[in-house]
């Protein structure tokens, strides 16, 4: 590779962690169906892609106080969106699941994120801009796995 790829290699590398980033906060900011709070969608998001998890577990993922992350679970918990379970391997601990009603909601949530962003692309994008940013993602992918 020459010093010319080099560069733009570097350059895609650092448009793609900002981008990325922007991406990631604009679809986080979109209204969440039942009008659940940022951290609420957050720990549905976790417990869906990682399993049932302590609720120390969660403060730490989601870097948050223990006390913030137990009000969060609590109005997950009201809602039926959450469960405590005792924790297989230590009864003295309790882990928080999805319930069917909790993994519906984020199935609705992760849907209605897909869709803005779909209409969003048709909106401001043309067919071959939309064909590079699927090529992109394949080779994002690549190197996801590399």
């Amino acid at each position: 590779m020459d010093e010319d790829e080099a560069l733009l290699a570097t350059r895609a590398a650092t448009e793609t962690w900002v981008v990325l980033g922007r991406l990631r906060r604009r679809l986080e900011s979109l209204p969440s169906e039942g009008g659940l709070s940022p951290a609420q969608a957050s720990v549905l998001t976790r417990l869906s892609k990682h399993g049932p998890a302590s609720a120390s577990e969660l403060a730490a993922a989601e870097r948050v106080r223990p006390q913030s992350m137990a009000k969060v679970v609590v109005s997950l918990e009201q809602a039926g969106l959450v469960e405590r379970n005792p924790d297989p391997e230590d009864g003295r601990r309790q882990v928080i699941t999805l319930t069917e009603q909790g993994a519906a909601r984020r199935q609705g949530d992760r849907e209605a994120r897909q869709a803005w962003l779909a209409a969003t692309l048709r909106e401001r994008g043309s067919e071959e801009q939309i064909r590079a940013v699927i090529t992109a993602m394949a080779l994002l992918d690549e190197v996801a796995h590399s």
